[in-house]
C-alpha cells in the first residue's frame, strides 16, 4: 500500500555530503573545541597506548597499593577461589535448577541473557557477592553498573579496586562519570526537591558536554576505564566522534535518555551506524530501555538492530526489577516479560536495580535511587552502610532467582565468565 511513498523516504547522497563538510570544516567552532580537547591526551594511537597500559591488572593492583593497601588481601582471596574453583558451574546451576533433564534440555546459548546488577557502588561489595555466591551456590553477575562519584571513588582506592576485581572475574563494567547535571552544571537545580529538572534532559548544559569528554579520556587514559554511562544526546554525538577517530570508547545509553517507542530507537541506532567504524563496530555498546516500553517495543527494534548489523554490537538493557523508592510505581517486576522474550531476541542484559517486590517491601530500609547520590561518608555516619549493603544483597537474590527462571524455561544467561563459564 505505501510502495509508491517509501522511495520518498531515500536520503539523498548530497545530504550525507553536507554532513561531512559540516563536520571536516576546519573552521567550525565545536570541531574546533572537540578536537583541542582530544589534542591534551594526544593521537587517538597514543590515548589507546595509554589506557591499555593503565588497564593491565599489575598496574591497577599498584594504584591500588597505593591508595588502599587494605583492599589488596579482598583480590588476592577472589583470585584464590577463581583459580580453586570455588563457584558453581554453569552446568552444575542447571543440574540444582531442574535436575537429570539438564541433561535433554537444548540451551541456546545464541540467545543467552547478561545477567546485570546495578548499582554496585562499593568495591567490598563485589566481595560480598562473591561469599553470597560461594555459600548459596548462586551467581556472579557478568555485568554491573555503578553510579558512584568518580573523584571519591578514585580518591580511596575504590576505583582501580573496582576494576581489578572485573578482570579477576571475567565480569564487564560501566562507570558513571561525575560530569553528569547533579554535578552543579545545571544551575537551576537544588538536590532531590528539584530532580525533575535534570530528568528532563539537562544532563551536560552548555560547556558541559566538553567537560564530560575531558573526564572520560582522563580516566581512560589513567585508569583504562572504557564503558561509561551517557545521558545525554550531545554527549553520545561526542562519543560517536572519538569511536570514529580511532579510540576506542564503549559507552551505555542511559534509560534517563528515554528510549521508549521504536522510533526513537530508530534515531538512535541510525546515528550509532552512521559514526561506525569500517569494521562494523560502534561505541554504543549498552542500549537501556525506558522501563516504560513492553516486549514488543524490543522486538520491534530488534529487527532494526539485525538490519543494521548491530545484533553483537548493541545489548538491550532492560530493567527487570527497580528499587522501591523515588523511581517507579512499584510493584515492578519484569521477569515473565523477558521469560517470553529472550528466547527470539539475541543480546539482552536483565537489569536488576533492586530486590523482588515482596522481600523489598518488607525490608525497615528498602532500596532508593537516591542513595547514588549520597556520599561514602555521609552514608557511614548516618549509619546506613549495612542497610545499603542489605539492599544490593537483595539485588544479588533478584539477579539469581532471573537465573534460575531462565534455566527452569531452558535459557541461557552470562554470569562471571571467569568464574562460572570455565
Amino acid at each position: 500500500m505505501y510502495s509508491n511513498l517509501i522511495e520518498r523516504l531515500t536520503i539523498p547522497t548530497a545530504k550525507l555530503e553536507d554532513i561531512n563538510s559540516l563536520i571536516t570544516n576546519p573552521d567550525m567552532q565545536v570541531m574546533k573545541d572537540f578536537f583541542e580537547v582530544v589534542s591534551r591526551y594526544g593521537t587517538p594511537e597514543q590515548i589507546n597506548q595509554k589506557a591499555a597500559k593503565a588497564r593491565e591488572l599489575p598496574n591497577l593492583l599498584k594504584k591500588v597499593q597505593e591508595t588502599q593497601p587494605s583492599f589488596l588481601p579482598d583480590l588476592e582471596w577472589l583470585q584464590e577461589q577463581r583459580d580453586q574453583n570455588a563457584f558453581i558451574s554453569v552446568p552444575d546451576y542447571r543440574n540444582k535448577v531442574v535436575g537429570s533433564k539438564a541433561e535433554t534440555m537444548a540451551f541456546n546459548d545464541d540467545f543467552a541473557v547478561t545477567l546485570e546488577i546495578s548499582a554496585c557502588q562499593y568495591f567490598p561489595w563485589v566481595i560480598k557477592a562473591a561469599e553470597w555466591a560461594i555459600e548459596k551456590d548462586g551467581l556472579v553477575p557478568g555485568r554491573f553498573i555503578r553510579v558512584r562519584k568518580m573523584k571519591e571513588q578514585e580518591a580511596d582506592g575504590d576505583l582501580p579496586a573496582f576494576a581489578a576485581a572485573m578482570q579477576i572475574i571475567g565480569s564487564s563494567f560501566v562507570e558513571t562519570l561525575d560530569t553528569k547535571g547533579t554535578d552543579g552544571s545545571n544551575v537551576h537545580l537544588d538536590g532531590p526537591a528539584t530532580i525533575a529538572g535534570y530528568f528532563g534532559g539537562v544532563g551536560q548544559p552548555n560547556e558541559y558536554a566538553l567537560k564530560w569528554l575531558d573526564e572520560y579520556l582522563y580516566y581512560f587514559t589513567e585508569y583504562g576505564i572504557r564503558q561509561v554511562l551517557n545521558v545525554n544526546s550531545g554527549t553520545i554525538f561526542l562519543g560517536y566522534m572519538l569511536h570514529r577517530l580511532g579510540i576506542d570508547i564503549e559507552f551505555k545509553i542511559s534509560v534517563f535518555v528515554g528510549n521508549d517507542n521504536p522510533y526513537a530507537a530508530l534515531w538512535t541506532l541510525i546515528g550509532a551506524k552512521l559514526f561506525s567504524r569500517e569494521d562494523g563496530s560502534s561505541p554504543l555498546i549498552g542500549f537501556n530501555w525506558s522501563n516504560s516500553i513492553n516486549n514488543q517495543t524490543m522486538e520491534l527494534t530488534a529487527q532494526v538492530r539485525k538490519d543494521l548489523d548491530f545484533e553483537q554490537v548493541v545489548r538491550f538493557e532492560h530493567h527487570i526489577t527497580e528499587t522501591w523508592k523515588s523511581i517507579v510505581r512499584q510493584p515492578y517486576n519484569r521477569r515473565d516479560e523477558l521469560i517470553e522474550i529472550s528466547g527470539h531476541v539475541a543480546n539482552i542484559s536483565a537489569k536488576h536495580e533492586g530486590g523482588d517486590p515482596e522481600i523489598e517491601r518488607r525490608r525497615d530500609s528498602p532500596s532508593d535511587i537516591l542513595d547514588y547520590f549520597r556520599d561514602k561518608d555521609e552514608v557511614i555516619e548516618s549509619g546506613d552502610w549495612d542497610n545499603l549493603t542489605l539492599n544490593f544483597l537483595d539485588k544479588m537474590d533478584a539477579t539469581n532467582r532471573t537465573a534460575w527462571a531462565l534455566t527452569e524455561n531452558g535459557l541461557s544467561y552470562i554470569a562471571a565468565e571467569k568464574l562460572h563459564h570455565q
